[in-house]
Parts: C-alpha cells; sequence; structure tokens
C-alpha cells in the first residue's frame, strides 16, 4: 500500500524504508531530479501555454467552422480517462492508498494519469503528499493563502496556488515522500517516460480523427478538440481543486486547513471537488459522501473491486463520516 502523508517522516530513510542514515540513494524516478532546470521551465511552459491557447480560442473558432460529434467525443474521452487516471491513479490509490490494486490496474492507473500531461507519476504523488503534511501552513508547496488573507494577497496566493508553484525551482524530494514508488521498477519506469506518454497522449485523437475521417482536416480538428483542448481543460479543472477548493467552498466536515466543498466542479473533477471530507478523511476512496455529491472516480472504484481488480478498498463507514461531523459541530459551537 502507498505511503501516505500522515507516515512521512521528516528525518531520512535507509533502503529499508526505515528512519535512519540512508545506506544508498534511491535511483532517479524522473527526468528532473531537486531542481528544474531551464529546459525544463521552457518545456513546462509549453505545455501549459499552447494548450491554453487553444482554449481561448476553441469558442471563436467553433463559431466559425464548427466542431463534429467526433471531436467532441475524442475530447470527452480523452477527458475522462486523464482525469480517473489522475484522480484514482495518482490521487486516491499511489499518494493515499485507498485501496489495494492487482498489478495490472497498477500500471494501468499509472499510464493514464500521465496521459492527463501533468507530470511523471512520481513527483506528482511527492508533491500532492507534501502538501497533505503542511496543508495550507508553510512548507505547502500550492497553498492559495501562502501571502496572507488580505484581498491582494488571496488574489496572489490563487495565482500561485493554481499554476504559479510549478515554476518554482525548488522540488519536492521524491526520495523522502515517495520511495515506495521508486522502489517499483515498472512505476519508475512509467515516471521516466512521462515525454512519451505526453506524445501519445496527443497524437491518439488525431490518428484517430484522420483515420475515421480520412483527412487531414480530420486529424487537426481532432488535435485542436480531442487534445489541446481537451488538456488545457483537464489542467486548469485540476489546478482548480489546489486553489479555488481551498479558498472557498462549504466545509461541513473538520480538517486542519482551509479545504472546502466546490459543487460546480464535482463532475469535471470526477468527484475530486468534494475538497472537504478528503482532507479529513485522506485514505477515503469516496470524497463525495453526502447526498447528492457526484463522485464519478469511487463509483469505478466500486466496478474495479467488484471485478477483482482491486480490494482492501477504505470505503467510508457511517459512523466514521458521522464522527467527523460531530467534530466539525463541536469546533463550531
Amino acid at each position: 500500500m502507498a505511503i501516505g502523508p500522515d507516515v512521512i517522516e521528516d528525518a531520512p530513510k535507509n533502503a529499508s524504508g526505515q528512519p535512519g542514515s540512508p545506506s544508498a540513494p534511491l535511483p532517479s524516478a524522473t527526468l528532473g531530479g531537486e531542481q528544474k532546470r531551464s529546459v525544463e521551465q521552457i518545456t513546462l511552459l509549453l505545455f501549459i501555454a499552447v494548450p491554453f491557447l487553444a482554449l481561448l480560442a476553441a469558442v471563436p473558432l467553433a463559431w466559425g467552422w464548427g466542431v463534429s460529434w467526433l471531436d467532441l467525443g475524442l475530447l470527452v474521452f480523452f477527458y475522462y480517462l486523464g482525469c480517473h487516471g489522475i484522480t484514482i491513479g495518482f490521487h486516491r490509490y499511489f499518494t493515499h492508498g485507498s485501496f489495494k490494486a492487482k498489478r495490472p490496474l497498477r500500471i494501468a492507473l499509472a499510464v493514464a494519469g500521465s496521459m492527463a500531461v501533468e507530470g511523471p507519476v512520481v513527483r506528482w504523488v511527492a508533491d500532492h503528499r507534501k502538501h497533505h503534511k503542511f496543508s495550507d501552513a508553510e512548507g505547502d508547496p500550492h497553498s492559495p493563502w501562502r501571502y496572507g488573507e488580505t484581498l491582494p494577497a488571496l488574489l496572489k496566493g490563487l495565482w500561485w496556488a493554481h499554476m504559479g508553484w510549478m515554476f518554482d525551482e525548488e522540488q519536492t524530494s521524491q526520495e523522502k515522500y515517495a520511495p515506495d514508488l521508486i522502489k517499483d521498477p515498472a512505476i519508475r519506469a512509467v515516471s521516466r517516460q512521462f515525454v512519451f506518454w505526453t506524445i501519445l497522449s496527443l497524437a491518439l485523437p488525431p490518428l484517430v480523427g484522420g483515420l475515421v475521417t480520412m483527412s487531414w482536416w480530420g486529424a487537426f480538428t481532432a488535435f485542436f478538440w480531442g487534445s489541446l483542448v481537451r488538456v488545457a481543460l483537464l489542467h486548469h479543472v485540476t489546478w482548480s481543486i489546489n486553489s479555488i477548493c481551498h479558498a472557498v467552498g462549504k466545509r461541513p466536515f473538520k480538517s486542519r486547513d482551509r479545504s472546502g466543498n466546490v459543487w460546480w466542479l464535482a463532475v469535471l473533477s470526477c468527484g475530486e471537488s468534494w475538497h472537504n471530507l478528503h482532507h479529513a478523511d485522506p485514505t477515503s476512496a469516496r470524497h463525495g459522501v453526502m447526498r447528492g455529491q457526484v463522485d464519478s472516480s469511487a463509483r469505478l472504484i466500486r466496478w474495479f473491486e467488484q471485478f477483482g481488480w482491486a480490494h482492501d478498498v477504505r470505503w467510508p463507514s457511517r459512523e466514521r463520516i458521522a464522527s467527523r461531523r460531530r467534530e466539525q459541530a463541536a469546533v463550531a459551537e
């Protein structure tokens, strides 16, 4: 099971994962190390800027020459493939150990999450575990409250939490926060091959679009909608969990930070925007636990469990949910 943020220690760990003097450095897990090189900064800027420009151009272009059902189908399919790869794979499984997965599912989730083009799996998990350890406090990689609570400070903090933090040269230590993933050769390989998964993710929609329409124009429009617009939309929805869901939203459960539930992001975020319960109970496989809270990630995990692909799923019990609501009520009193 993945090591959750609640068991990450400040002390260095040895090869067995126990606190103490490290006997040997763990193998490199990503293309980058603890510092971002200038080429990584430029590549990151391109991965963010180009899809975002496509997103801005989407409405006038659709008005001018339209968008086909094939383009929309490719956008939706690859959007939710990557989104669930992030929410189920990178987040609930690899980061928090909300369930155990058989080997094929484990690797498939790593690949699906990589196709969201949000960074290598080991780096993503390390950043998120550090976020939970210091959530909305000093040391959190992307808290919107970083600069203070005044309106100008919050606006600056929202920008930082949404995407500014990714350009920070200092990187989260992967050996400290994700040693379990580094030690897994298959996951380490998927993480190192992030550029390949990115190219595959961007190439599949135009390949399908071109073959179905048997035209270069069909390939181009599929690339525009199914690759560029899809990646930009998924990026900003995911980043909104870091920014918007830590600045606004309802907080029916007790947590030690400012995580909130933002209902209008629930469908697009595959259930991640029920963020208050997640921070109140990080290992829970379901985030949307109240009536009417749509959580497609939890539904898929349930299907994985029924098919025998996942087991030891940490479903929230009524008692566990009630205890967190009572704690919140007690704090309010």
